[in-house]
């Protein structure tokens, strides 16, 4: 009973000090949440009036531009993935993998080839491990990305969507990011960035509202060339903010679960150890009685 006894009290320590880790990480997470939140909300504004600027000049124009002309024939398509850099956050990057390995399914099923892209270490690790080709990965920045990170990871993007299919280009611009919706809801979804679909954001304009009107100097291709990088480069980075968002949260809730787990481990454990502790104890005593009693025998055996 001793022996079990110690296993019981080493347990309970161990778990005593995962449960003040996972608690600490559980605080660290949802400190970090409300500035990933604050910097998304900040984001929106920028991102939101760019696209409508980019709607106006594709709508006012007939310019032949990438950005928003479509390929008749694409066939030819870049996917960029985000995940984190680090694990502990339940279903993040597993949901955000699955997402992006059944848009890939999707666009080979329509004879498209598909070049893959990925932010975060999760996220390459996962494609490594399955001996998977990625174009470019980029990963160290994920839990607090800046509008330079955005920029580093655009720059390859819009390079080859400006190139040629037969030269190595792209059609097709894809992103799969994890939505923040609330602290307990994040969606892995996937967008198109490119070709901007103008009737989908013509869709989204609020009802009855006119888009201002513009005049293009010194031409609508050279304000779509200058808009095309600003654009891609705004949409990854607010992407990138949400998943950032999205991680903090699935983390908090992830460290927040095992604490519970934990505390629960420890109460079953003491009242094992109190159990096995009365044993020992009812043992003793009925150790010290037997032994008493075999005493008081011996001895009223000698008087005889």
């Amino acid at each position: 009973m001793g022996a079990q006894l110690r296993v019981y009290k080493r347990r309970i320590r161990s778990v005593t000090a995962t449960k003040k880790i996972t608690k600490a990480m559980e605080m660290i997470a949802a400190s970090r949440v409300v500035k990933a939140q604050r910097k998304v909300r900040a984001s929106a504004p920028y991102a939101t009036e760019l696209t409508r600027a980019v709607t106006a000049v594709g709508t006012g124009s007939n310019t032949k531009h990438p950005l928003t002309t479509e390929a008749q024939t694409p066939t030819r398509s870049a996917v960029l993935l985000l995940t984190s850099d680090r694990g502990l956050a339940g279903a993040f990057n597993s949901n955000a993998i699955k997402s992006a390995e059944q848009l890939t399914a999707r666009l080979e099923a329509e004879g498209k080839e598909v070049d893959t892209y990925i932010v975060g270490r999760r996220g390459l690790a996962h494609y490594n491990f399955r001996e998977r080709k990625v174009v470019e990965s980029w990963s160290g920045f994920t839990d607090e990305p800046s509008y330079a990170d955005a920029k580093k990871v655009a720059a390859p993007l819009i390079e080859a969507i400006e190139t040629e299919t037969a030269d190595g280009g792209v059609d097709e611009l894809h992103i799969v990011y994890t939505e923040f919706v609330s602290m307990m809801t994040q969606t892995a979804l996937d967008a198109r960035l490119l070709p901007l679909r103008l009737e989908e954001v013509a869709e989204e304009k609020p009802q009855g509202e006119i888009l201002p009107l513009y005049d293009f100097e010194p031409s609508a291709e050279d304000v779509l060339d200058a808009l095309l990088p600003r654009y891609v480069e705004s949409r990854i980075y607010n992407a990138l903010l949400q998943s950032a968002a999205s991680k903090h949260a699935a983390t908090r809730r992830a460290m927040k679960s095992a604490t519970d787990n934990a505390g629960e481990l420890i109460n079953t454990l003491s009242r094992l150890a109190n159990a096995a502790r009365q044993a020992e104890i009812t043992q003793e005593i009925s150790e010290i009685v037997g032994g008493a009693s075999a005493l008081a025998d011996a001895t009223a055996g000698s008087d005889r």
